[in-house]
């Protein structure tokens, strides 16, 4: 049996609001310093484990042991780039249920060029798109679930801003570069054991297919959902 759920409480469990509505500002944010800042350092950085800053990327999300992963695909494979830990996430583990339960959400998600937002409130950010299909087909609600800087969260994940900046310009050079929509995929743990009994049992045992698929062939699984259930291929 993994760590109690109380660690994820106290690993978790936030006090400073954050992920509120965001309204688009009427000009994009001139992010040119952070580029020319960063950029160079994360490009020479990857160049040194045989990486490339544009390639595909993927990203796994762990709310009990805070960690946020970037991988980097190599060929027909994908390499980890970076493990950074998480500074904030909201509630307990477990999904995202409705709007206002200061819950981080847990599941598969999709992040396109239309999520990315460097006008965020939290220095940087990108929205998870929550909620997604199979979050829709169980009545869930919620809005403005982001990936962002600082480190307050009332849902969402709070990275620092040193930390958001790489993730922003590591994605952001993938979108750019190519690659029409990165996968995060958010869980509550590692699933290498059988989830705690309890009521997101069932939840849990949606998830895990895509965890060992992803860590059998460090391919990315592709991710539906068809008749309200994820279905992994």
């Amino acid at each position: 049996m993994r760590r109690s759920l109380a660690a994820g409480l106290g690993a978790g469990l936030v006090l400073l609001a954050a992920c509120t509505p965001e309204p688009p500002p009427p000009d994009v944010r001139d992010i040119t310093e952070i580029r020319a800042r960063v950029g160079p350092r994360i490009a020479r950085e990857m160049a040194e484990m045989g990486l490339q800053l544009g390639a595909p990327i993927f990203v796994r999300i762990f709310k009990e042991s805070s960690e946020l992963e970037v991988w980097v695909r190599d060929g027909a494979r994908f390499r980890l780039f970076r493990n950074y830990p998480i500074c904030k996430w909201a509630g307990t583990l477990g999904p995202k249920l409705k709007e206002g339960d200061l819950q981080s959400p847990e599941g598969f998600y999709r992040v396109d060029k239309s999520l990315m937002n460097p006008n965020s409130s939290y220095h940087l950010a990108f929205n998870l798109g929550f909620p997604n299909a199979y979050d829709r087909a169980r009545g869930r609600t919620g809005s403005f679930l982001m990936v962002h800087g600082n480190c307050g969260s009332a849902g969402c994940y709070a990275m620092t801003n040193p930390m958001i900046e790489e993730i922003y310009l590591i994605a952001e050079a993938a979108l750019e570069n190519g690659q029409d929509a990165f996968q995060v995929h958010a869980f509550p743990f590692r699933m290498d054991e059988s989830a705690p009994p309890g009521p997101s049992t069932a939840f849990w045992d949606s998830l895990r297919p895509a965890y060992r698929r992803f860590e059998a062939t460090h391919v990315p699984p592709r991710v539906r959902v068809v008749d309200g259930e994820y279905v992994i291929e």
